[in-house]
Parts: structure tokens; C-alpha cells; sequence
């Protein structure tokens, strides 16, 4: 949908609206503490796989009652492929690392997606071209992780853990692969099957990673507490069902440029939510970093959105 169609649709109520923008910005930010309550007590991969294929079978399930066709052969080759770089790479390696680093600052990593998009089709695609504004953007956000990661700076706040920042930004780099390979690859002309197939198939891949991992001899779900069941609920419910909604929603009546605000909302929500609901620590080093990331996601994302009619969007983040 071109922004021009977007003009000329009537406009919602102004309620629905804010209320849309409220879902992905709240809701999709306080998915990142929901995850660190549930990694508490339940194998992370597994924790996952449960969030992603309950939530996919619902999207799925609904789109096939709609009478949206089966994605063909090659569509499901793609899905497959983008449900290994998206939801087994990177959910994958975030519900791991919320068990090592606060979910606030697992937040602020992974806005860092935005950074490697850009780096991917300046380098490598070609699809971008290298303007001073972006070197500026792109030297910023880098800084901004350098601050989060070396422990020799004095600024007060520990450092993110080694493996927990190297898996994050791991996780950071799949998704802007799969991003990047959206644009490419055959998929469903419906977001919502496309979508819904993706997380369905990769609940899949990741309780076969959890059983690889022996996560399975670790879980008793009658010892899980009733806090990290409720998160699992949450999770699936409002963080994947009724914040995508409210995100497809969104698409087609916002402009892309101001839906994707929540790329840069989302993390700040999640630190205030940690630091508030769970005792996160907000030193001069999450506030610093978080400031040099925000700043260069906004930097970048506006600046593609001056290029091309749709930046990249296209996709929900939590």
C-alpha cells in the first residue's frame, strides 16, 4: 500500500489510533520483561517455541478460516528459511540471554537491527547509498553498543555480560538478515499468513533445538510458578496476537514512517519497565548507551524513509 492510497482512505478515529500506537509501544516493550519472568523458571528455546507456535497456530488457523490460500511449495521454502534467521537466531538467542542480561538492556541491543540493515545494504546489497548523515548514524549506534560492552569506561552500571552481548548482537544481525531476504524471497501476499506461518514454523525449529539442548529433562511444568505461566500468556496474547493486529492495522492506515516509531519507543519502555517492575539497574551506562542507539535508529530510519516510498517497517518487532 503506497502512502498516496493511505491519504485517501478515510481516516479512523482518532481513539483507534492512539490506542493502536499504544499496543505496539507499551505492549511490544514490556514483552522483553514478560520474557525475563518466564526464562526464569521455564528452558528459554522451549519457553520460546511455546510462545511462537501457539501464537503462529492461531494466526495460521484464523487466515485458512478467512479462505487466504496454503502457501505454495516455494513460499514455505522462504518461511522456513526466515523462521530459522528470525525466530530461532534471534528470539532464540533473546530468551537465552534474558537469563543473563536485564531485559532493558537486552531492548536497547536489538534496536540496533536498524544499524545492520543499513550496514547490509551499503556493503553488500548496494541498495544504500553512504551519505555523511548515515556514517554519523552508523558510527553513533556502534558507539552506543561499545558503550553497553566495555567495562573499561568509567560510567556507573556493570557492562552486558561477553556471551550475553555477542549473542545479542548475533541475534541482532539474523534478524536483519531475514529482514533484508523479506524483500527477495517468494512469501504469501497476506502479512498476516506470512507472518503466521513464520512463527508457526518456528516454534517448530526451536522446540527441536530445545530437545537438542535436553531442555525437556529440565522442565516440570507443575514447578513453574503461576507469575511465568502468566507471562507465557501474555506473550502470546498480547504481545504476538494483539500487537501484530494492532500493527497491521496501523499499516494500513498510518504512514510506514510513523509506524515504525515503535523501533525506538520500545526499548525505552523497556528499560523504564525493568528499572520500575523488576529492579534493573539504570546507571549513566544504559542511559548513555541507550541515547547513542535511540539516536542513531531515528537518524537512519528517517533517513530511509526520505529515500523510498516504504522503509523497512514491514515487519513487527515484538
Amino acid at each position: 500500500m503506497t502512502v498516496s492510497a493511505i491519504e485517501t482512505q478515510p481516516q479512523p478515529p482518532l481513539w483507534k489510533t492512539l490506542t493502536a500506537f499504544a499496543i505496539i509501544y507499551v505492549v511490544w516493550g514490556s514483552t522483553f520483561l514478560a520474557i525475563r519472568i518466564g526464562v526464569a523458571e521455564v528452558p528459554p528455546f522451549l519457553f520460546a517455541a511455546m510462545r511462537f507456535f501457539t501464537a503462529g497456530l492461531v494466526l495460521y488457523l484464523w487466515q485458512i478460516f478467512r479462505g487466504e490460500p496454503n502457501p505454495t511449495r516455494r513460499e514455505w521454502a522462504s518461511i522456513t528459511l526466515l523462521a530459522s534467521l528470525i525466530f530461532v537466531l534471534d528470539y532464540g538467542l533473546l530468551f537465552w540471554t534474558e537469563q543473563r542480561v536485564p531485559s532493558g538492556l537486552a531492548a536497547v541491543m536489538l534496536a540496533t537491527i536498524p544499524v545492520f540493515i543499513a550496514l547490509f545494504e551499503i556493503l553488500i546489497l548496494r541498495t544504500q547509498r553512504l551519505t555523511p548523515q548515515l556514517i554519523a548514524a552508523l558510527i553513533i549506534g556502534l558507539a552506543g553498543v561499545a558503550v553497553l560492552m566495555s567495562p573499561g569506561l568509567p560510567l556507573s552500571g556493570a557492562p552486558i555480560a561477553k556471551a550475553g552481548a555477542i549473542a545479542l548482537l548475533i541475534a541482532a544481525i539474523g534478524w536483519s538478515i531475514g529482514t533484508v531476504l523479506t524483500r527477495k524471497l517468494p512469501l504469501p501476499k497476506s502479512k498476516s499468513m506470512s507472518s503466521g506461518t513464520q512463527m508457526l514454523v518456528g516454534g517448530v525449529l526451536l522446540a527441536l533445538v530445545s530437545g537438542v539442548a535436553g531442555e525437556f529433562h529440565n522442565f516440570h511444568p507443575a514447578a513453574v510458578s503461576r507469575a511465568a505461566w502468566l507471562s507465557l500468556l501474555y506473550l502470546i496474547v498480547a504481545g504476538s496476537l494483539i500487537g501484530f493486529t494492532a500493527y497491521v492495522w496501523l499499516i494500513h492506515h498510518q504512514s510506514p514512517t510513523k509506524v515504525g516509531t515503535y523501533a525506538y519507543v520500545n526499548p525505552v519502555i523497556a528499560v523504564l519497565l525493568g528499572y520500575f517492575l523488576a529492579n534493573e539497574p539504570l546507571g549513566m551506562r544504559t542511559i548513555l548507551g541507550t541515547l547513542c542507539v535511540l539516536i542513531s535508529v531515528i537518524v537512519i530510519t528517517t533517513t530511509r524513509a526520505e529515500k523510498t516510498a516504504l522503509p523497512s517497517a514491514s515487519k513487527p518487532r515484538r
